[in-house]
């Protein structure tokens, strides 16, 4: 009874040192940094550099080869051992994204895509894919006022694809399109980036979007908080 009751009282003392023991370590961002290769669940995952890891991913590919990665996540799920080293499966659409070779790639509109500018706020480009109307429109129009022709509606639907710029917030995980509106509400965080954006004319504000997103990482440097 003695020594359960020492143990007892041992035990804030115990854990106290065990968080002691995990020490942050603050890493400035900057060019030549390069992610841990791995697949990351979320945006938490990102700040500390702490993917999941090809040692904890079960897999018949090969581990060395250059799209490991990219020809794991084709499939729907994938297996990896947890902390406990059982087994779980994860849907590939469930991930936030992925590193390879150091470089990151975000899961956006159904697709992996790389983020070659990467900081506080990141920029980077995907395809998009809609369904266009117009041209049922038009051809209703066209056929309306012709005298000589006959419309017949139809519910035919044109899918078109193209490429759009977003930002990605790391402070929050939003992605956002990119226009000078989004840059202007992320600049509300400095007063002096926001007014002095906002004192230019409409125009110079759309120009200028890309130049006051540097200018605000340069401000506002991303820290990687790396668990040591």
């Amino acid at each position: 009874m003695r020594y359960l009751l020492i143990f007892i009282l041992l035990i804030p003392i115990l854990a106290l040192g065990q968080q002691d023991s995990i020490r942050i370590k603050k890493i400035k961002y900057t060019h030549d940094f390069k992610f841990t290769d791995g697949v990351f669940m979320n945006i938490e995952q990102v700040k500390r550099n702490s993917p999941i890891s090809k040692a904890r991913i079960i897999s018949n590919l090969d581990y060395d080869d250059f799209s490991f990665f990219e020809k794991l996540l084709e499939k729907d799920h994938f297996v990896v051992l947890d902390g406990m080293g059982l087994r779980k499966e994860i849907e590939s659409e469930e991930i936030w994204g992925f590193s390879q070779n150091g470089i990151l790639f975000i899961y956006w509109n159904n697709e992996f895509n790389r983020i070659p500018v990467f900081g506080t706020i990141c920029h980077f480009i995907a395809d998009k894919t809609y369904v266009d109307n117009n041209n049922n429109n038009n051809n209703y129009y066209n056929n309306y006022y012709n005298p000589y022709n006959t419309y017949y509606p139809s519910n035919s639907q044109t899918t078109k694809t193209e490429l759009r710029q977003y930002l990605l917030d790391t402070e929050t995980g939003n992605v956002t399109d990119y226009s000078y509106k989004n840059i202007e509400i992320i600049l509300m965080r400095d007063t002096e980036l926001y007014e002095e954006f906002i004192k230019l004319k409409k125009k110079q504000r759309k120009q200028l979007k890309f130049l006051y997103l540097r200018k605000y990482n340069e401000k506002h440097p991303f820290y990687i908080h790396q668990e040591f």
